[in-house]
């Protein structure tokens, strides 16, 4: 390694160039060659890459703001869900009460639909029975008619005819009555 850098002190330089060990027709070259090489990477091959690192930055920006904007629509869907479902349970809520008050309805309907017929059989029943009273006197006044004819008819000795009979039976019965 001291060989090294000995070698450079050692020769005889005619520059500071030269004894550096540097070929400065070659130096020029490469420097030229150089240039070349930067001036058409930035004509040619540097703009396609920036153009494809610009259109890729445009399409992150606008997924960025697409996905944003998803977000906004989302939170505003779910605002939304959470009114029609508040809105909806409001809704059911009032339809049970409704079905609650009309069944309450129908039941008092039919309360008071059974009680009128109850009603009306109760006043069935009593007519019923009146009319079967009724017949049961009709039945017995003809009967008690008949056994006084059969008794006056013993008592008199002779028959009097229905009319009569009857007659004088109804003016006795008035009496008693009287």
């Amino acid at each position: 390694m001291t060989h090294l850098f000995t070698q450079f002190a050692a020769e005889e330089a005619t520059s500071p160039v030269e004894a550096l060990g540097i070929d400065v027709k070659l130096l020029v070259f490469q420097v030229i060659a150089f240039a070349l090489l930067t001036w058409l990477l930035s004509k040619y091959v540097f703009p396609v890459l920036m153009k494809a690192v610009d259109e890729r930055q445009k399409r992150i920006d606008e997924s960025n703001a697409a996905a944003s904007e998803a977000a906004k629509q989302a939170a505003e869907a779910e605002t939304k869900i959470a009114g029609m479902l508040k809105t909806a349970r409001s809704e059911a809520s009032d339809i049970v009460a409704t079905a609650k008050e009309e069944a309450a309805g129908l039941i008092a309907k039919s309360e008071e639909k059974s009680k009128v017929q109850a009603e009306r059989i109760v006043a069935q029943a009593h007519e019923s029975i009146e009319k079967d009273v009724l017949a049961a006197k009709k039945a017995l006044h003809n009967e008690t008619v008949e056994l006084v004819a059969q008794a006056t008819e013993k008592v008199v000795g002779k028959t009097i005819t229905n009319t009569v009979d009857k007659q004088i039976i109804t003016e006795s019965l008035k009496e008693i009555k009287d």
